[in-house]
């Protein structure tokens, strides 16, 4: 049976890593978005990886080799939990392709989380805790209702520290 896992990947290597994985016959999804970034004082928009050091493969560990994945330029090999390879939720890898806009694989942010989702901080002082989004304040930054010490407390986040809940 067929499941999505993750790659790491050499930094800043994830379209390489992608492009020859290609070429080698497997599926890949590279999930990117737009992000505004300031060079030599202006700002430009520019189009990076959602999950950066990391590309989603889909295999079947029965009927494929996943070892020529190692070996692959600019891929570091499956992400594993004692030894065995970690499977990606199948509903993640939807969501984040029903939110790619018209570009291939770049998800449109302003559709990636809407208030109620369930979500899971990812970095900060409250990592991995579960939250729910309460709105957007800004490009960046989400405010989120999080459970803790017995009560609903509102946190301000930035959009980079969080992921749908699994």
């Amino acid at each position: 049976m067929e499941h999505w896992y993750a790659v790491h990947t050499k930094a800043r290597d994830e379209a390489l890593a992608e492009e020859n994985l290609q070429r080698q016959g497997f599926q890949t999804f590279l999930p990117r978005i737009k992000a505004a970034r300031r060079r030599r004082g202006r700002w430009h928009e520019v189009i990076e990886p959602l999950f950066p050091g990391y590309l989603f493969i889909r295999l079947d560990m029965l009927t494929q080799d996943s070892s020529p994945i190692r070996s692959t330029r600019g891929a570091l090999g499956l992400i594993r939990f004692g030894g065995d390879p970690a499977i990606v939720p199948t509903e993640l890898i939807e969501q984040l392709i029903a939110a790619a806009s018209d570009e291939p694989g770049v998800v449109r942010q302003e559709n990636l989380f809407q208030p109620g989702d369930r979500v899971q901080i990812l970095s900060g002082p409250f990592t991995g805790l579960p939250a729910s989004i309460l709105a957007e304040t800004g490009e960046e930054r989400v405010q989120l209702l999080l459970d803790l010490l017995g009560r609903t407390n509102k946190v301000l986040v930035s959009r980079h520290q969080i992921a749908p809940e699994a």
